[in-house]
Parts: C-alpha cells; structure tokens; sequence
C-alpha cells in the first residue's frame, strides 16, 4: 500500500507566503502524475496544481503566477509553494497522484492539510 502524507498547512496573514509538502511512503511504487487540489467549505474540490514525472506543471487561473508545484522523485515529494496568499486561497489542500506499484496503477488522496489566510 502506498500512502500519501501532506504537512505544511497553517493559519498566515494575507500576503504571506506557505509552502506545503506531501510525501509517499510504502514500497515497490514509482509516482506519476501528481498534483494538488483544494475544498473550501461548502465547495467541491478543485484542481490547484499538477505535475507530471518529467515536470510539466498546469495551474488554476486563480493561482498562476503565485503557486508553483515541484517535486522530487528521487525522494517521492511533491511540494506546492503558495506565495502572496488571499483569504480565498483558505481551503483543505489535497495531495493527489497516480502511483504504479508492480502491474497496477490506481490514484490516491492524502489526508488534507488546513490552509487558513487572514485578511
């Protein structure tokens, strides 16, 4: 089994900056497609971010410019840095991927980290 974990979420004043990891543990695996993705209350998830194993990234309008996604293969991360942050930026984040792990492939969720941006 493979697990993602996200850590970084925090309470950050408007402007500031946060910068979120999301690691995968188990073993025998090899991560493609990954990305990121937020639920505010009362909201459906939606998409922030997505990388792809050779590194091509896609954004959301509403963070381009501001977001940017990265990763490190070698060491199984992914990292979302947010900059210049807006209290509609507040939302559960969501680590997300497409894991290989011997002749499967199957996509998997982290738990959520908390992201709250005060005006």
């Amino acid at each position: 089994q493979v697990q993602l974990m996200e850590s970084g979420g925090g309470l950050v004043q408007a402007g500031g900056s946060l910068t979120l990891s999301c690691a995968a543990s188990g073993s025998n695996f090899r991560l493609l497609a990954m990305g990121w993705y937020r639920q505010a209350p009362g909201k459906q998830r939606e998409l922030v971010a997505r990388i792809s194993r050779g590194g091509s990234t896609n954004y959301a309008d509403s963070v381009q410019g501001r977001f940017t996604v990265s990763r490190d293969n070698a060491k199984n991360w992914v990292y979302l840095q947010m900059n210049s942050l807006k209290p509609e930026d507040t939302a559960v984040y969501y680590c997300n991927g497409d894991i290989v792990r011997g002749s499967s492939q199957i996509n998997s969720w982290g738990q959520g980290t908390q992201v709250t941006v005060s005006s």
